[in-house]
């Protein structure tokens, strides 16, 4: 029992027994929220009978993940700025790939990393001054298939 809350919101019909049930759980409770296709589906008499008891019951959307930052995000942040790559990162923290990249992609402006992994101009002025790109491939070690991507399209 919840004394201090005053507003919840619902994910699902409210039927006699969860109204029930809601008062039971919290005895201040002025607002109900819900989304509009749940509160379609309640019937106007649970409505009515919540106003005459002073709850109102409101259609409120929620939709999406919170963007609330987690307690770990910073550090998260600070150690793929190390380098440290998302599986090692996932360990550290306990958390999925997934959640890793995740993060990762919504913090992208806030990470100090350089997102070429190469170095474009020097691959083009070792190509310039007359190197294949095998050559470049080997004194550079990077992958051949990079040294073409550069060369081909920058």
């Amino acid at each position: 029992m919840d004394e201090s809350l005053t507003t919840i919101h619902v994910t699902e019909n409210l039927s006699l027994l969860r109204i029930m049930n809601l008062i039971d759980e919290y005895p201040n409770l002025k607002e109900i929220t819900c989304s509009p296709s749940i509160y379609n589906r309640i019937s106007e008499k649970y409505i009515d009978a919540l106003e005459q008891l002073q709850i109102k019951v409101v259609k409120e959307y929620h939709w999406g993940a919170s963007k609330k930052p987690c307690d770990y995000e910073d550090e998260l942040l600070q150690l793929a700025s190390e380098g440290y790559k998302a599986a090692e990162i996932a360990e550290i923290f306990d958390i999925t790939v997934n959640r890793v990249y995740y993060l990762l992609r919504r913090n992208k402006t806030k990470l100090d990393t350089n997102t070429k992994k190469y170095d474009y101009d020097e691959v083009k002025s070792l190509k310039e001054s007359g190197m294949k790109p095998k050559e470049i491939s080997e004194k550079l070690n990077i992958p051949i298939r990079t040294v073409y991507y550069i060369l081909n399209n920058r």
